[in-house]
C-alpha cells in the first residue's frame, strides 16, 4: 500500500502536526511519501526528509501554489492520487479546505478527523461534537482521509529520505490570494502549547482577559477562549478553542469562567490534565476536569498568580 502525506508548512517551517499524520500513516502500514506544496520551500522538503519511517518526500514548488490555494492544490494532489492507494493530510485550516475536493474529484467518501487507525481501512473518528466515537470502515478503493493530530504522537526526525521535484504546475485561475493578517504574539500557539490557559463568558469583558497574562507568563502558556467570549467580542476569533476552533490536547489546560459547553470540550478534553475555575458547583466543565475550584474567577486568578 502506498501513502501520500500532505506536508503542513509556512514555506519555510514544517509544523510538527504532518510529523503526527506521519505516525497516522505509519498504522496504517505501507510506503509513505510526504508531499510538499509550496513556493521556495526547499527547507522544508529538506525537514521532511529527515522524517522517520518515509519512502521520499516529492516537492511541488511554483509561485502557483506559494499560499496552498484550495482550488490549486486540490487539482495537484488529485492528480498525484493515481499513484497512491492513500492521500492523509492534518485536520486544519489547509487541509480542511483542500482535502474534501480532492474525494469529490475522486468520487470517494472522504473520512475526518480520524483519532485512531484500527486497520487498513478502518479509523476511529469523533461524531456528535465528541459525544460518541464511532468506527468507520471505507469500501473505496482509494480512501481520503484527515487526521486530527491530538490523537497521535509525532515520529522523530533522524532519517534521511530521498527529495523529487515535480515539473508539472496546476493553476485553476479561478481565486487569488488577497493578504495575510496575522496576529503577532510572543507567546506560543494555541495548537502547539503545551499549557493553555482559556477564559470564557464569565470572564465578562476583554479588558478581564489581561488577568490571564502574568499566569501565562510564569507558565509559558497560550492564552485561549471559548466560543461565547469570542461572540461577545471579548477576543478576536483566532484565540477560539472548541468545535469550531482549535483542537488542543495540552499537557495543562486551565478553563476559566467556561460552563464546558460540548462544543468547547470537544475541542479541549484530550489534554492531559484539566483545572476548571467556576462559581457554578454545577458547571458541566467538572464533569471533565482533574482539578476544580468553584470559586470567583476574580478572585481566585490573583491568588494563583501569586501562589506561582
Amino acid at each position: 500500500m502506498s501513502i501520500l502525506v500532505y506536508a503542513e508548512h509556512d514555506n519555510s517551517v514544517l509544523k510538527a502536526d504532518t510529523l503526527k499524520t506521519v505516525a497516522a500513516a505509519q498504522k496504517i502500514g505501507g510506503d509513505i511519501t510526504i508531499l510538499v506544496v509550496g513556493h521556495n520551500c526547499q527547507t522544508v522538503a529538506e525537514k521532511a526528509a529527515k522524517v522517520n519511517g518515509i519512502t521520499k518526500v516529492v516537492v511541488a514548488d511554483s509561485a502557483a501554489y506559494e499560499h496552498q490555494l484550495a482550488e490549486n492544490v486540490s487539482l495537484l494532489v488529485s492528480e498525484l492520487a493515481a499513484d497512491y492507494s492513500v492521500v492523509m493530510a492534518t485536520a486544519l485550516t489547509t487541509g480542511k479546505n483542500f482535502m474534501p475536493r480532492v474525494a469529490a474529484l475522486l468520487d470517494v467518501a472522504q473520512i475526518s478527523d480520524i483519532i485512531a487507525v484500527e486497520s487498513a481501512d478502518t479509523f476511529v473518528r469523533p461524531i456528535y461534537a465528541g459525544n460518541a466515537i464511532a468506527t468507520v470502515q471505507s469500501l473505496d478503493a482509494k480512501k481520503v482521509i484527515t487526521v486530527r493530530s491530538t490523537g497521535f504522537n509525532p515520529v522523530a526526525c533522524d532519517g534521511s529520505a530521498g527529495i523529487t521535484s515535480l515539473d508539472n504546475v496546476i493553476n485553476a485561475g479561478i481565486s487569488s490570494h488577497v493578504s495575510d493578517e496575522l496576529t503577532v504574539s510572543e507567546r506560543p500557539d494555541l495548537g502547539v502549547a503545551s499549557v493553555v490557559i482559556s477564559g470564557g463568558r464569565g470572564m465578562q469583558n476583554g479588558d478581564n482577559f489581561k488577568l490571564f497574562d502574568g499566569i501565562a507568563d510564569k507558565l509559558g502558556a497560550a492564552i485561549g477562549a471559548s466560543r461565547a467570549a469570542v461572540d461577545a467580542g471579548f477576543v478576536p476569533n483566532d484565540m477560539q478553542v472548541g468545535q469550531t476552533g482549535k483542537i488542543v490536547a495540552p499537557d495543562l489546560y486551565i478553563a476559566v469562567g467556561i460552563s464546558g459547553a460540548i462544543q468547547h470540550l470537544a475541542g479541549m478534553k484530550d489534554s492531559k490534565v484539566i483545572v476548571a475555575i467556576n462559581k457554578d458547583p454545577e458547571a458541566p466543565i467538572f464533569q471533565v476536569a482533574d482539578y476544580g475550584i468553584v470559586a470567583d474567577l476574580f478572585e481566585a486568578l490573583p491568588e494563583l498568580e501569586n501562589a506561582l
